[in-house]
């Protein structure tokens, strides 16, 4: 029988943003080339408006190194947006999109391409083990996962990040979806395709401190939820109807209760029922609010990111960009062959 000969990629981008990571970034590049040394590839480096001496060690790594690319945001837009904005710039035919921080060990890369060389388009990290995380970080991870397992209308397998590998059609499927609430790694599993799982241990941080606040982490878990469920908004619709039904029910019974002389008027029992339908009314509201707030972000077509500068910009010339370079939903995707 004839011999399949292995895909290989032409181009391998590995895609990381960086927000203030001045004790890790030097270790971090380090680590991502060698892991990759066997392969063509360049690495995409985003600086997410960082305040520390990030940007000057990135300026420095590209200097010393061609396939180091940096993309300077002009502010800080956070972490979905730069990496979505690396996404964009990236350009090989093989895509894997990591964080700077080493929690996630570049070494498993050249295991996620082999994965792709056996057809898979999305080849995904799950953290069989996550090292130097509080107990509460765990329970509440655990608790968004089923939490979105249930409302959510996407398979999204647990202890999945945004460490992931993706084949260029699936990318360019990935950045076809404009909005700006993004939940990559939701929106990886809705774009379908083949997709594989590599299990790994996630290490602790070794320097440093997690740029995800509880506040921070609060928010990424709304967006999540409502870029990918109506169901909230339904079950505000549910709630409002079962308060109804207790009221209509509550109606006889009290004209019963009245005309038996049973009745006893009391002030605790309707401030009791006030408090319980304008409790309601508030929560549906802030429900209504959420998904009105993410349309009203969207139809203002306001940028996902700005570019202030550039590195290593292949057919370009370093230093600020000569017209304001801007994310989704300005432009589409660039990327070769």
């Amino acid at each position: 029988m004839p011999q399949t000969t292995a895909r290989v990629p032409a181009l391998l981008s590995v895609v990381a943003p960086v927000y203030n990571e001045e004790e890790l970034v030097e270790a971090f590049v380090t680590r991502a080339c060698a892991a990759v040394a066997d392969y063509t590839f360049e690495l995409v480096l985003v600086n997410d408006g960082s305040s520390d001496s990030t940007p000057e060690l990135l300026d420095r790594i590209a200097a010393a190194d061609p396939r180091v690319r940096v993309i300077h945001l002009s502010r800080n837009f956070g972490h979905q947006a730069a990496l979505t904005a690396g996404l964009e710039h990236a350009a090989g035919d093989v895509v894997a999109m990591i964080d700077a921080d080493l929690q996630d060990p570049p070494e498993l890369i050249p295991r996620m391409i082999e994965q792709w060389t056996l057809g898979s388009d999305v080849v995904y990290a799950v953290r069989r083990q996550r090292d130097g995380e509080t107990a509460f970080k765990l329970a509440t991870a655990s608790w968004f996962y089923k939490l979105f397992d249930k409302l959510a209308q996407v398979d999204l397998e647990p202890n999945s990040g945004d460490f992931r590998l993706l084949d260029r059609r699936a990318l360019d499927a990935l950045l076809s979806m404009t909005e700006r609430s993004r939940f990559l790694r939701g929106m990886t599993v809705w774009v379908g395709f083949t997709q594989t799982a590599v299990p790994y241990e996630r290490d602790a941080r070794t320097a440093g401190e997690t740029k995800y606040t509880l506040r921070k982490m609060l928010r990424f878990s709304l967006d999540a939820i409502a870029s990918f469920s109506h169901l909230p908004l339904q079950l505000a619709t549910y709630v409002g109807l079962l308060s109804a039904s207790v009221a209509f029910v509550a109606i006889p019974v009290v004209v019963v209760l009245h005309f038996t002389n049973s009745y006893l008027p009391g002030f605790s029992t309707i401030t009791i029922a006030i408090l319980l339908l304008g409790g309601i009314q508030l929560i549906a509201l802030g429900v209504i609010g959420e998904y009105v707030g993410r349309i009203y972000d969207e139809v203002k077509h306001r940028p996902l990111y700005i570019v202030r500068e550039e590195r290593n910009r292949p057919g370009g010339v370093d230093g600020p960009v000569t017209s304001v370079r801007s994310g989704l939903p300005a432009r589409m995707p660039e990327h070769v062959g």
